[in-house]
This record gives C-alpha cells, structure tokens and sequence, in this order.
C-alpha cells in the first residue's frame, strides 16, 4: 500500500468562478464567426469543474523527471542555452518543432542572460522555417500546461493556406495528411543547418 497522501482537489472559489455555468454546454458561434475560414460549426463539451490546486506538471515535482532537460535524439540544434526540437511525431505541417531552454526554467524565474538572446532566436527560427518549401509563415505559441519547462512551439504555416491564419494552425497539423518520412527529414535538415549557419550545432546527438 502506498504511503503517499491522495491528491486532495476542490472546485476553484472566487468571483470568477463562481459566475460560471459549470456542467453546460456552451454556444461556439463566437469562434464559428470569429474563424469562418476554419471552422463551419463547432460542438462545446460541457464545461467541467475547475479544480485547484492543479495537479503537477512534468518536472515540476522532480526536475530529474523533466522531458525537456538533459540529451535528445530529438534534437535538431542547441547552443550553449537554448535548443530546438523536432522530429519525435510527424504531423501533417511542414514543420513543427519546440524551442526551449537547456536548463530547467520557467518563463517566471530564468535568468536575464537566458532570456535575452530569446528575441533574436525566434527571429532565427522565423526565417529557418520560413526557408523550407511551402511555408509561407512562422507561428509562434506558448501553453506550458504540460511541462514546467519554459518551452514555445515554432509552427510553419502552408503558403496559400488562408485556413490555417491565427490560433488555428496547431489543429492542422492533426488534420492535413502527415508529411512522408523523407521530407519530414529533410525538412528537419534544412531547420537545423539553417540555424546552425547563425550560430550553435546541428543536430549534436546524432
């Protein structure tokens, strides 16, 4: 029998909460009509309890138990603080990768010395992934529920694919039919020698 204490959770308690319709189904037509050119209807689970406190997250108990930290096949370039990932799935954009730092940091408590050469990577990763075939766009986007490891995915969006404008390009990628192994490589190639031109290493654990 464990001697660990059960993960006690109780429903969130302030004025914003309490306002909400927990257990309905709530109207979509908001983002229907906000993103006609991506979605045509769109079906709400019900709105479930939102319970506190939330449970960890990777690493954030243990760092040793963090997915971000330490070598990776995954891998594509790193420098001496930052890395970018990609490769582990292949989905159906012509590239989606995640950069992050090597250390264990959230956007919270990293250091100055590690943020701020964040600014001119992303510029970086913008123009490598715009270099690839068929991207007409880089996006950018940031969730961090799944690590406590400051992470921000980099996702290039298909030229002419008016469908894909905004927040929606992340689903696309489960949606458009995956990318064959060998362009999904050379893709990858191309990221990573592209940033490796400005700086750092290509693909260092292979």
């Amino acid at each position: 029998m464990s001697d660990e204490a059960p993960f006690e959770q109780h429903p969130a308690d302030t004025d914003f909460h309490r306002r909400l319709p927990i257990g309905e189904a709530l109207d979509a037509s908001a983002i229907t009509d906000g993103l006609p050119w991506a979605f045509e209807q769109i079906t709400m689970r019900p709105l479930e309890p939102m319970l506190v406190p939330e449970k960890p997250r990777g690493g954030e108990l243990d760092p040793r138990e963090c997915g971000h930290c330490g070598p990776s096949e995954h891998t594509i370039w790193h420098d001496d603080l930052w890395q970018v990932r990609a490769g582990w799935d292949v989905g159906g954009l012509p590239f989606i990768g995640g950069v992050a730092p090597r250390d264990h940091w959230l956007l919270e408590n990293a250091p100055t010395e590690v943020l701020a050469p964040l600014g001119p990577l992303m510029q970086r990763v913008s123009q490598a992934v715009k270099s690839v075939p068929g991207v007409a766009r880089c996006h950018f986007g940031r969730w961090n529920d799944g690590s406590a490891h400051m992470h921000m995915w980099a996702m290039g969006r298909p030229a002419g694919m008016m469908q894909g404008r905004g927040a929606v390009l992340a689903f696309w990628d489960e949606i458009l039919p995956p990318l064959p192994q060998e362009m999904a490589q050379e893709h990858l190639r191309i990221v990573a020698e592209a940033l490796a031109a400005g700086g750092g290493e290509a693909f260092p654990y292979r």
